[in-house]
């Protein structure tokens, strides 16, 4: 009958969400301009609120 709950689930996307934006931010430093539009497609795949971290990150010129 176990298994994992919604609640669970949910905290384990999170966390991995949390892990892989960390990863992101960490590659930021050195990205060329390339490399940044990359990781902006990348965030906006990963999570709904991709419009404020790549604002943060200023990962797109206006």
């Amino acid at each position: 009958m176990g298994g994992i709950s919604n609640r669970m689930k949910e905290i384990k996307r999170r966390r991995h969400r949390r892990q892989k934006v960390a990863h992101f931010r960490s590659k930021l430093a050195k990205a060329t301009p390339s490399e940044k539009q990359v990781i902006a497609d990348k965030l906006r795949k990963l999570t709904e609120g991709c419009d404020t971290l790549i604002e943060a990150m200023a990962l797109e010129s206006k």
